[in-house]
């Protein structure tokens, strides 16, 4: 069988993309092998030995650090952010379906976040509150200046949905007697329900991972970015390695999760 002959320029994207997960990955791998340093083992190579001491510390009452509860604020946080940028991202994609007075100016104010330097609405929302003589806490003001930054996405990526969702599903439901409930139920949602389950997932990493638009915001209790960050500077054993390397496998966990969920629900609603 007669192949094409790659060109000189696949070779070269190739090595480009070869790069990129290297220097992607190549980092994350360091800290993966760190972590696993015997129990006089430093933050440096070579390793000291190899142990789990260092993933057991993790659950042990620490000095300096509150693991647990900077976990489960972030997780928390997470899931608010999550749930409310599906919700509106989903009615806005609805409400751009069709043409009302003042879409333009509505859809680049909800973008307009995206172009703001992150700290500087960090900073905004953090003196808001002050001013108001409100105390900033990860569940108030940190909560919405993540949304600042996931709903433009979220609304986005639904814009882009329902661009390429022909209204003929819509059509042929009525033409069957269905409600507009009904309609949008049994037909739209089921269709769109991929899309919604990435959404989510974009929220939810976006918010977990968020560290500049929760510096000024989060209060007196840190998210896990930020306690992390304030280890950096007085944890000095592998420890800091070992979270590093729970954080990340949760994150790549939640990601298999969601994706696995977007092809179980392809092939369901293949098969229907």
């Amino acid at each position: 069988m007669y192949r094409e002959k790659r060109s000189r320029e696949f070779y070269l994207l190739a090595i480009f993309f070869a790069v990129f997960v290297l220097f992607l990955y190549g980092p994350l791998s360091a800290v993966l092998i760190l972590s696993f340093q015997g129990p006089n083992g430093g933050l440096t190579f070579p390793l000291n030995g190899v142990s789990l001491r260092w993933f057991a510390n993790l659950f042990e009452t620490q000095a300096v650090g509150d693991f647990g509860g900077s976990f489960r604020r972030s997780a928390m946080l997470g899931i608010m952010v999550m749930l409310v940028t599906v919700v509106v991202s989903l009615l806005a994609g609805l409400a751009f379906r069709r043409g009302f007075i003042g879409a333009t100016a509505l859809f680049y104010l909800a973008v307009a976040s995206l172009v703001v330097p992150s700290i500087i609405v960090s900073l905004g929302i953090g003196v808001l509150f002050s001013q108001l003589g409100l105390q900033p806490a990860w569940y108030s003001s940190a909560f919405g200046a993540h949304l600042t930054w996931t709903l433009p996405f979220g609304v986005l990526i639904m814009f882009a949905v329902f661009n390429r969702f022909s209204p003929a599903y819509e059509e042929a439901a009525r033409d069957l007697g269905a409600s507009s409930w009904q309609t949008f139920s049994n037909v739209v949602l089921p269709m769109i329900a991929p899309s919604l389950i990435g959404v989510g997932l974009f929220g939810f990493t976006l918010s977990y991972d968020e560290f500049a638009r929760t510096l000024m915001t989060s209060g007196s209790f840190n998210t896990l970015p930020l306690e992390i960050y304030g280890m950096t500077t007085n944890v000095t054993t592998p420890v800091l390695y070992a979270l590093g390397t729970v954080t990340t496998l949760f994150s790549f966990l939640v990601i298999a999760g969601t994706l696995g969920l977007i092809v179980h629900l392809n092939r369901r609603r293949l098969r229907s």
